[in-house]
């Protein structure tokens, strides 16, 4: 799964099945879901282990046998322990093609008026149900599949609006809503320039902040310090590209904005926990 950009623009499935599974295993290159949102909507099942999920400010762990979903333009991020998952990405507004009657309700989904829960444990056992067949119809994809996955969805939203597993306003206020929206300008800086040099005052001028003021807000948003994200946030394109391509380990050092070869390795090794071009035992 290529997390790539905070702001994911990109398409998903086929024109006339927009829809799009992604299975994500330790030994993938972007195992970890570094912080990111798109217009799309998406389902996240957790198979093994967990996946501590933290959707724009609040912050959760998903467990195996656990559903995350993630309502459209939410800025969310995972880091896995011991995980195996996969997820489901569609655009929502396939559903206002098919059928007038349940138009209404899919709208109130797009227009935010209706937010659905984020986490359903096991407990939930329809939803556990449906979903499970969303993913195997995924993977399997059968002749037929997606009816299957159109149908099983409609299915899920019905059991949403029935049981009231949504809620009716945003749950943010304003004040919350403005600051994710700085953090996102912020982040998406970070995505355009991580491969130049960028220090904590280009950073906080992107958001208008002072640099004091910004260290303390973007910690507290993050639990990381400005610089100890931008360096992970560029040890994740470095990973990626060493992954990938043939470069060499001082080309990924180069391309993603280190200027010196050691502190890059040792940057590397911080989040990694190996060395640059190695594998995991």
């Amino acid at each position: 799964m290529q997390y790539y950009n905070f702001s994911e623009n990109k398409q998903r499935g086929t024109f006339d099945f927009p829809f799009e599974i992604y299975n994500v295993t330790a030994d993938h290159p972007r195992y970890v879901m570094a912080y990111h949102w798109h217009v799309e909507y998406e389902i996240i099942r957790i198979l093994e282990g967990s996946l501590h999920v933290t959707m724009d400010e609040k912050d959760f762990t998903a467990n195996a046998g656990d559903i995350v979903f993630v309502n459209s333009g939410i800025l969310h991020s995972g880091v896995p322990s011991d995980c195996v998952y996969q997820c489901i990405v569609f655009d929502l507004n396939a559903f206002l093609k098919h059928n007038s009657r349940c138009q209404t309700y899919i709208q109130k989904i797009i227009d935010h008026s209706a937010f659905v829960y984020h986490h359903f444990t096991p407990k939930y056992q329809l939803i556990h149900q449906i979903i499970w067949n969303i993913f195997d119809a995924m993977e399997g994809k059968k002749t037929g599949y997606e009816l299957i996955v159109y149908g099983e969805l409609y299915h899920f939203f019905g059991i949403v609006f029935g049981e009231g597993l949504y809620f009716s306003d945003a749950p943010q206020n304003r004040r919350d809503y403005k600051k994710i929206m700085q953090l996102k300008k912020v982040l998406d800086f970070m995505e355009e320039n991580y491969s130049s040099p960028l220090t904590l005052e280009q950073l906080s001028a992107s958001v208008n902040m002072s640099p004091k003021y910004f260290c303390r807000f973007f910690s507290s948003m993050t639990h990381r310090t400005p610089i100890d994200y931008l360096n992970y946030h560029r040890i994740e394109h470095a990973s990626y590209q060493l992954a990938t391509t043939d470069i060499s380990v001082t080309e990924a050092a180069y391309n993603c904005g280190f200027n010196d070869l050691s502190y890059f390795i040792k940057t590397y090794k911080k989040y990694k926990g190996i060395t640059p071009g190695k594998t995991k035992n």
